[in-house]
C-alpha cells in the first residue's frame, strides 16, 4: 500500500534518447509539505526527470507514483493535479495579467473562473497590474504571474524548473517566501536550481549529475557525510598560492572570494601539507572552514561518468 506521506516516489525511471540514457535509473521520494530542491549541472537530465514525474513524459523504464497515480498508466490524471513552471516564461505575453490567469482558468475547466482569478491576483500581489500586459512585465514580476498560473487549479505538487533563473534578488527573496508559505499548507514544491543559496532553503536535496542520482539528503547531513574538508587563504600572496596548490592533486577546488581564496579537497592531511610550505610567506595565513554545497556538488560531478561521452 502506497505511503501517503509520499507525494513522489519512483524507482529505476530511466529515458533514453538515440541509445544515450538521459535519466539513468532514477529513484527517489518527496513527501508531502516538503520544499524538495533538485540540482545538477546543465544536461544533466533534471527537466527530463521533472517531466517523466509529471506524466509529461513516459519513461522507458522504471515505475512509480505522483500524488498516488501511476507515472506510466496515469499520467493524465497526475497532470490536472500538479503545477508546472517552466524554465522560460510560457503566457501570452500580448494578453494582460488577468486575461493570462482566466485562460489557464477557462484551460483546466474551472467553475468560478472570475473569483479564482481575483484570489489568485490579490494572493501574488498583482491585483494592481491586473490590466498590464504580460509582455511589459519585469522578469521578477513574470515569475509572480507564472506561479499564480501555476496555483490558480489548487494543485497539491508544484514543479518549479529554475524558476528563478535572470530575477534579481530581491524577487528570489520573495519567491522563496511564498514558497515556504505554501509548503506550510501542506503544498509539496519540487524546484530544480543552480543558486546554491537557494538550495539551503530546501529541507531536503537531491544531485543528479549524467543521469544519475549522487546524493539526496538534507543539506546539512550532506556535507556532514561529504568527507570534504576546505580552508581559506588569507594574505597578500593568497593568490600566487591558490595558483601553485591548484596543481596540487589533494586540491580539488579553488575558488575567489573577495581578498580570500578557498581550497577544498578529501584528504585533510594531505591538503595541510601542501598548505605547510606556504604558511607566513609574505604575510600568508590560512584556517579550516567548513565545505559549501558548491563544493561538494562540484566533487560528485567530477566523479561521475559522463553518459554522453
Amino acid at each position: 500500500m502506497a505511503d501517503d506521506a509520499l507525494v513522489i516516489d519512483v524507482q529505476g525511471l530511466t529515458k533514453r534518447y538515440r541509445g544515450r540514457a538521459v535519466v539513468d535509473g532514477l529513484s527517489m521520494q518527496v513527501r508531502r509539505g516538503e520544499v524538495f530542491g533538485f540540482l545538477g549541472p546543465n544536461g544533466s537530465g533534471k527537466t527530463t526527470s521533472i517531466r517523466m514525474m509529471c506524466g509529461l513524459l513516459t519513461p522507458d523504464a522504471g515505475a512509480g507514483q505522483t500524488l498516488g497515480f501511476d507515472v506510466v498508466r496515469e499520467s493524465a490524471a497526475i497532470k490536472r493535479r500538479v503545477g508546472y513552471m517552466t524554465q522560460r516564461f510560457g503566457l501570452y505575453e500580448d494578453l494582460s495579467i488577468r486575461e493570462n490567469l482566466d485562460f489557464i482558468a477557462r484551460v483546466y475547466g474551472l467553475d468560478r473562473r472570475a473569483a479564482r482569478v481575483d484570489e489568485a491576483l490579490q494572493r501574488l500581489g498583482l491585483a494592481t497590474r491586473a490590466a498590464q500586459l504580460a509582455g511589459s512585465l519585469s522578469g521578477g514580476w513574470k515569475q509572480r504571474l507564472a506561479l499564480a498560473g501555476c496555483m490558480i487549479h489548487e494543485p497539491q505538487l508544484l514543479l518549479l524548473d529554475e524558476p528563478t533563473a535572470g530575477v534579481d534578488p530581491g524577487a528570489r527573496r520573495a519567491f522563496w517566501a511564498e514558497i515556504h508559505e505554501l509548503a506550510s499548507r501542506g503544498i509539496t514544491v519540487l524546484v530544480s536550481t543552480h543558486y546554491m543559496d537557494e538550495a539551503e532553503r530546501c529541507h531536503r536535496l537531491g544531485y543528479i549529475a549524467y543521469g544519475r542520482l549522487l546524493a539526496l539528503g538534507t543539506p546539512e547531513a550532506l556535507l556532514a557525510d561529504s568527507g570534504l574538508v576546505a580552508r581559506v587563504l588569507e594574505g597578500p600572496g593568497a593568490a600566487q598560492a591558490a595558483a601553485a596548490l591548484s596543481a596540487v592533486p589533494a586540491v580539488e577546488t579553488a575558488t575567489r572570494l573577495g581578498d580570500q581564496w578557498r581550497l577544498s579537497g578529501v584528504d585533510a592531511r594531505a591538503l595541510d601539507e601542501a598548505l605547510a610550505p606556504w604558511r607566513g610567506r609574505d604575510g600568508l595565513a590560512w584556517h579550516t572552514a567548513s565545505p559549501s554545497l558548491e563544493e561538494l556538488f562540484i566533487h560528485l560531478s567530477r566523479r561521475s561518468a559522463d553518459n554522453m561521452a
